[in-house]
């Protein structure tokens, strides 16, 4: 999440046994991976340790899910070597990072589990109303306004791969802001919908997910052009069409951006473990993660529930039936 450090699995956070919740809080913000100013700001901020740690469990199973038909599995082994780079799956990472922070923030927000943030407040929206029906929008305003004083964006003038990085995590920002809906409840008589309240809610984040692996398929190759008429240098990628050679066409704000080719992940390395061993689909994937080494196949029977029906008054009853199930793995 710092830009800097890999996204790692945190041991259990919760309160060490004889502390203060606000003893507690700080030594969250201690075992967490961050920057000075970063850990400042977190022992600031209630409720943010807990937070970091939620977003951070967040985008590495949405990562794993997106990727998990893929040679690059967004396994955490490799992670740090990954980040130094400027490859595609660096693009991702950063992008479901920060969309991962971002969408857990606001969430953080509206549960109440933040002391200095609640429930949205945007204007137009009968946001006070539907807190006293029982809802409460989710906080995007202030999570985007915290995570930009939290990551400390700055343009930086020549440093290609610091541009590429705050372009992605920006594109990561914005896929939860285009997720973000108006929900309504109606409270008139018999479901009527004379009286109404609204709010803001975020798209569940495997819909951000879903559509940051789209941008992931169609990740723009990138380059540092100068730009006299602002009098800095700019990201820019491939011509497009209506654009001049002397003009190269710029990304896009929801482009993810990249600036070196990725590997191919088929062979252990410093970025991942191979492909070996990987299981996959006869007719979907294997050649692919295969690599063209060819896979094994083995049966196995499973077990699952099966012929399950109601019984009254409060559960279901279930009988155990078993199945061949072939495997296709991936050879060494």
């Amino acid at each position: 999440l710092t830009g800097k450090e890999a996204l790692t699995h945190f041991p259990s956070l919760g309160t060490p046994g004889g502390s203060s919740p606000g003893k507690g809080h700080v030594k969250q913000c201690e075992l967490l991976q961050l920057s000075r100013k970063q850990k400042r700001l977190c022992r600031r901020e209630p409720g943010l340790a807990e937070t970091l740690r939620d977003a951070i469990r967040l985008g590495i199973l949405e990562c794993q899910f997106q990727f998990r038909s893929e040679r690059w599995n967004c396994s955490l082994e490799g992670r740090p070597s990954l980040l130094k780079r400027g490859f595609k799956e660096t693009a991702f990472l950063y992008a479901v990072s920060s969309a991962a922070l971002t969408h857990s923030l606001a969430r953080a927000c509206s549960a109440g589990r933040m002391e200095r943030c609640t429930c949205d407040d945007s204007p137009g929206l009968e946001n006070r109303k539907a807190w006293q029906w029982g809802v409460c929008g989710d906080n995007l305003k202030y999570s985007t306004k915290f995570l930009k004083k939290f990551l400390g964006q700055k343009r930086i003038g020549k440093d290609l791969r610091a541009k590429v990085d705050i372009h992605n995590t920006n594109v990561g920002i914005k896929a939860v802001k285009n997720g973000l809906k108006t929900t309504c409840k109606c409270h008139g008589v018999s479901g009527s919908c004379a009286v109404r309240t609204c709010w803001k809610q975020l798209s569940p984040f495997h819909e951000i997910g879903r559509l940051l692996k789209l941008r992931y398929d169609d990740a723009v190759k990138v380059f540092s052009t100068s730009n006299d008429a602002v009098g800095h240098s700019e990201l820019a990628g491939p011509h497009r069409h209506g654009h001049s050679a002397k003009h190269p066409a710029l990304p896009r704000p929801t482009d993810l951006v990249y600036v070196e080719d990725s590997p191919s992940f088929c062979r252990p390395s410093k970025y991942s473990l191979g492909t070996a061993g990987r299981t996959c689909s006869r007719e979907g994937n294997c050649d692919s993660m295969c690599c063209g080494r060819g896979y094994n196949t083995q049966s196995r029977l499973v077990t699952f529930s099966c012929h399950c029906q109601v019984q009254w008054c409060c559960y279901v009853e279930c009988q155990q039936c078993m199945q061949e199930e072939v495997v296709y793995s991936c050879k060494q």
